[in-house]
């Protein structure tokens, strides 16, 4: 008669599976063999992982004064398409076709282009190859300000800088599109934001009434104080600072493996801006 034989007990006690392999002391902790083992995987699966293919064949097809026209290769399982001029978007809804005229533009002025393809779940992919287009006709009577950059942040302001313009005689500077100030000289520092905020700045050369063509676009996070907690997983999740997912707690906003979900596992996550947590 064949006698089954039975395995010997481990101990179990923060309810770890077998199907997990769980083994030695350390298994229910985040520094464990196991643990550390799985996140490797999970960070190498999800490093630089998009849901869709970037756009490939980007070209220029027709300019005019005014206006660059784009054409570019169809993505399978596109549900649109972004443009984006100088860092910036440009369309305000979702492109469905695979050819994009950008109007309004200045004279005789280049410009450099960009286009992402957008999945049905919204999420965006790579951009595509960058491509310039120069419009015809006679150049704008300001120069477009060069090397706009971001030179110091704190929790509610954001400070910039850039070349000043040939002919400039003040600059204006757009916060998300709209314009938000007059600046004499070439820097200026935006106040009163809100912490832990994403922001993106454009400037433009004025001369007399004429207006350059705006920078390339530089995006910048306002900063949060660093906020940090011990608690176990079960009640960082509860309070909104994680989430659970298949059996593990990962921090909200940098989506870091804490460990298992249960109220043994202790975790102390710092919150760096809105929503986001890391592991301390």
């Amino acid at each position: 008669m064949m006698r089954l034989a039975t395995r010997a007990p481990f101990p179990n006690m923060n309810g770890c599976w077998d199907w997990i392999g769980w083994y030695g002391t350390d298994f229910d902790v985040k520094s464990g063999k196991q643990l550390t083992a799985m996140k490797k995987m999970i960070d190498h699966i999800t490093s630089g992982f998009s849901p869709i293919d970037g756009p490939t064949g980007l070209e220029v097809s027709d300019t005019t004064d005014n206006s660059v026209s784009l054409l570019w290769k169809q993505v399978s399982g596109a549900s649109g398409y972004n443009v984006y001029r100088n860092g910036g978007k440009t369309n305000s809804g979702l492109i469905s076709s695979t050819t994009f005229t950008d109007n309004n533009l200045h004279s005789g002025t280049t410009y450099t282009f960009t286009v992402k393809a957008v999945s049905s779940s919204g999420t965006e992919s790579i951009a595509s190859n960058s491509v310039s287009g120069k419009t015809t006709g006679e150049p704008p009577a300001v120069e477009t300000p060069n090397g706009l950059t971001v030179t110091d942040l704190t929790s509610n302001s954001i400070a910039l800088k850039w070349e000043s313009a040939s002919g400039a005689k003040t600059y204006n500077v757009y916060r998300n599109g709209n314009k938000v100030a007059d600046a004499s000289l070439a820097s200026y520092t935006d106040t009163g934001l809100n912490s832990g905020t994403d922001y993106r700045y454009q400037v433009s050369s004025i001369r007399d009434s004429h207006e350059s063509a705006k920078s390339i676009e530089v995006k910048a996070t306002t900063l949060t104080e660093k906020v940090c907690l011990n608690d176990n997983n079960y009640n960082h999740v509860v309070a909104g600072r994680a989430y659970l997912s298949m059996g593990y707690a990962l921090a909200n906003g940098s989506n870091q493996n804490m460990g298992f979900y249960n109220i043994y596992v202790k975790t102390t996550l710092c919150k760096t801006k809105e929503n986001y947590y890391e592991i301390e």
